[in-house]
């Protein structure tokens, strides 16, 4: 299983709840803060919801 390194580009402000509770649930609290986590069909869903705000690198 690979693991994804999500980073934040974009802000969060004047985004709806869900899109912010999302960042959260990844763990990502601040702008270009970097978290890792295993490509889980569950992780890859909150991607798809935030993915204009976040950059995403696969590592193997």
């Amino acid at each position: 299983m690979t693991t994804l390194k999500i980073k934040q580009v974009r802000s969060q402000i004047n985004r709806p709840a869900n899109q912010k509770k999302t960042l959260q649930a990844l763990g990502i609290k601040k702008m270009n803060q970097v978290v890792e986590h295993k490509a889980t069909p569950q992780i890859l869903g909150m991607v798809k919801t935030v993915a204009h705000l976040i950059e995403v690198e696969e590592v193997k």
